[in-house]
């Protein structure tokens, strides 16, 4: 998108504050396709006109109001981005990542990209490989293997750029002289010194650097959080190298599993201390260190596994673990029986014991006729 005009009413509405990234797609949905509008008429309406026809509260035309004030501080952003060779990507353009727009749907695909480098990356075969900034040494020779592999089957590696395996998943990617997309959490012209090391990279096509916020926002942690979701967005295809309990590779997949999205989760050795085998309960798929599938009929839905161990009786969390011959730290496994909705709690001899809340009733007898 290379209009001025254009450009500078998009990157107005894209960054309304404390507007849900599912209200600004739908108002935009609303002006171009509903009333057929142009960016122009919706902005040059009378503000109790605009409010009305597109039934807009106070608060939402106070900042329409103030957005149409910086219109003129976003044209002059929009031409200092193009001049810099930046191009920015609405929602509807044909150029925009069709995976993005089909796995976070309206309610959480960004309604603009901002995006330096080979553009044809976002129309590619994608694949994402997270795991933990701090990621143990054979979660990274996963990720090298990962990396090297889809690289030789023309896939497309995303990168989230932090420490880790993220990076570790860039770095081997174009080892090998893959292709990769930078996905980043800050605004894109503040990568300077990212664009200085990838320079002939992206000059030769290799690497796409994206950013989906404001182009001159700082790195920040909560954007850190952010920029996970639009990296499994972006990704076709999920790889586990390393997860805890908690976090964004834990949400992160958690949340792709509830949308059935193909992930592949690294088998954790005996005497390795993650999440990953919890998340194989959960659904993920269970891959050895060169990525091919475990084929284990033994394997089956967390939550089901559960409550046929406590169907008829109560037990502590370390009982549990044997049950399920997984490798978890017992602590930060009952934080987790402790967030799941069927379960219950009884503390008996000072110990914790867990039970299924469909006899929550009969607790008691569940107790004196079992311990």
């Amino acid at each position: 998108m290379e209009n001025l005009q254009d450009s500078s009413y998009w990157m107005a509405l894209a960054h309304l504050p404390r507007w849900r990234t599912e209200r600004i797609n739908r108002l935009i949905v609303d002006i171009l396709q509903e009333k057929k509008m142009t960016f122009v008429d919706f902005f040059s309406l009378d503000k109790n006109d605009r409010q009305n026809e597109f039934d807009l509260n106070e608060n939402e035309t106070v900042d329409l109001e103030n957005a149409k004030k910086e219109l003129p501080n976003y044209s002059f952003l929009a031409e200092s981005l193009i001049n810099q060779g930046y191009i920015i990507i609405p929602i509807v353009s044909e150029d925009y990542s069709p995976t993005l727009k089909n796995n976070l749907k309206m309610k959480f695909a960004p309604p603009l990209l901002y995006i330096k480098g080979n553009k044809q990356l976002l129309k590619e075969d994608t694949l994402a490989i997270v795991g933990s900034r701090n990621a143990s040494d054979i979660s990274l020779k996963f990720t090298k293997t990962i990396a090297q592999k889809c690289t030789k089957e023309y896939k497309v590696v995303v990168s989230g750029f932090a420490k880790g395996v993220d990076k570790k998943a860039l770095d081997e990617t174009l080892a090998v002289v893959g292709h990769s997309i930078i996905v980043l959490p800050q605004g894109i012209m503040t990568f300077a010194s990212g664009f200085r090391k990838y320079y002939s990279q992206i000059v030769a096509g290799d690497v796409l650097v994206l950013s989906t916020f404001h182009p001159k926002v700082p790195w920040s942690t909560g954007l850190a959080m952010r920029r996970n979701v639009y990296i499994y967005g972006l990704a076709k295809t999920i790889y586990v190298a390393e997860s805890d309990t908690k976090g964004g590779t834990w949400a992160g997949v958690i949340d792709g599993l509830r949308k059935n999205r193909e992930i592949y989760v690294r088998k954790p050795e005996i005497d390795e201390n993650n999440a990953n085998d919890l998340l194989i309960l959960k659904g993920a798929k269970p891959v050895d260190m060169k990525g091919n599938l475990i084929q284990d009929d033994e394997l089956f839905n967390f939550d089901e596994q559960l409550k046929e161990i406590l169907s008829s009786k109560s037990l502590t969390a370390k009982e549990i673990i044997e049950q399920l011959d997984i490798q978890i730290d017992t602590r930060k496994f009952s934080k987790i029986l402790r967030k799941l909705d069927f379960i219950s709690k009884m503390k008996k001899s000072n110990k914790n014991y867990y039970y299924l809340k469909e006899y929550k009733e009969t607790q008691l007898d569940l107790f004196s006729s079992v311990h």
